[in-house]
């Protein structure tokens, strides 16, 4: 069994920067056969939504339309840790951030049933 813990959550004003991390216990991302990891946020009351993934291998980005140019997505392979550094901050970007570790197809890379491992979530909120 492996969990991923994220942290780094905070109150920021609008046009401000955070930068999360996702770290994993009992999962050596560089050799235990992960294929991705994604980012994911939830609003209360709404549906987990995908933000981001970065494939472990190739380093293969991908991200929500929603977040494309504004955050990024990065691996330490070193401190077994993938960051997700958020730039230029709106406050429809508060939520609930979750990471998770899985090996999704392509076609499948921004679906949640691809992962597993979620964390406890690290709470951004983005003030006007």
């Amino acid at each position: 069994q492996f969990q991923l813990v994220e942290s780094g959550g905070g109150l920021v004003r609008s046009g401000g920067s955070l930068r999360l991390s996702c770290s994993a216990s009992g999962l050596t991302l560089d050799y235990d056969g992960v294929g991705a990891i994604g980012w994911f946020r939830q609003v209360s009351g709404k549906e987990r939504e995908f933000v981001a993934a970065i494939r472990w291998s190739s380093r293969t980005t991908t991200y929500a339309d929603a977040v494309k140019g504004r955050f990024t997505i990065s691996v330490d392979k070193a401190k077994n840790t993938v960051y997700l550094q958020m730039d230029s901050l709106k406050p429809e970007d508060t939520a609930v951030y979750y990471c998770a570790a899985g090996s999704p197809i392509t076609s499948a890379t921004r679906a949640l049933s691809s992962y597993a491992g979620w964390g406890q979530g690290t709470q951004v909120t983005v003030s006007s």
